[in-house]
């Protein structure tokens, strides 16, 4: 997510998917090889629309770079960052929430 196409593209459907009404959101940067202002400015951006509106942001899988570059400016202080998708999305659950299977008929 570098200047140009790819932030604007982020910054484009981060919006839309707040303005679909999605409150809770997991951005997976996995395959992020860079992030630059630009993309930076458009997760912050999301994460203080969806907090304002009771909804949440939550990152995962930042490697390389993007983890250096979200380390450098502190953005795990206030946005919960992740190493695994799957803890990512636990997440979210409520407290004391576990899945159960349903009863055999």
């Amino acid at each position: 997510m570098t200047i140009g196409v790819d932030s604007d593209l982020l910054n484009v459907h981060l919006k839309k998917l707040v303005a679909q009404g999605v409150r809770k959101l997991l951005l997976n940067l996995e395959d992020a090889t860079q992030l630059d202002s630009l993309g930076i400015s458009a997760v912050v951006g999301t994460y203080v629309s969806l907090s304002r509106q009771g909804g949440s942001l939550k990152l995962a899988c930042p490697r390389g770079r993007v983890r250096d570059v979200l380390r450098v400016i502190r953005v795990a202080d206030f946005i919960p960052t992740f190493e695994d998708e799957t803890q990512a999305l636990a997440s979210f659950r409520p407290r004391g929430y576990a899945a159960r299977s349903l009863p055999e008929i």
